[in-house]
């Protein structure tokens, strides 16, 4: 996939070192339920290993900005219930998800990851918005 398709599904990216994450948000409207104060956004993101080792993430910290300014720290191990070991050249891909008590927000965040050096790091995830409808 070229660059340019990849910034077309994955407007977000941010890179640590040779790992890119790149982030797509959907708006779910089926979920949600703005009479009763519930908004609900998912997010698709894509974790690149572009280095010549493997990787493995260990834990997720989020930050999530409500439209008020509340926020909301969100630590714990990986990512959907799991701790992918990325190849080199290889990706990982997850979808979850995000309510919010407003039609808008952020969320941004860190993986904590280790190589096969047994080096922990850390690698950004993007900040993106969470936009509802107008």
């Amino acid at each position: 996939m070229t660059s340019s398709a990849l910034a077309t599904l994955f407007p977000h990216e941010a890179r640590t070192g040779d790992i890119v994450v790149r982030v797509a948000v959907s708006f779910l409207a089926e979920q949600s339920a703005p009479a009763a104060g519930r908004w609900f956004w998912s997010y698709h993101i894509r974790i690149e290993n572009q280095g010549e080792s493997s990787v493995q993430l260990l834990t997720r910290a989020w930050t999530i900005t409500d439209g008020r300014g509340a926020v909301h720290e969100v630590r714990g191990e990986g990512v959907v219930g799991e701790m992918p070991l990325i190849a080199p050249g290889a990706s990982y891909d997850y979808v979850s998800g995000c309510p919010l008590p407003t039609a808008s927000g952020s969320m941004t965040g860190s993986y904590r990851m280790v190589g096969e050096d047994g080096r922990e790091f850390d690698v950004a995830i993007p900040t993106f918005a969470l936009v509802g409808p107008i």
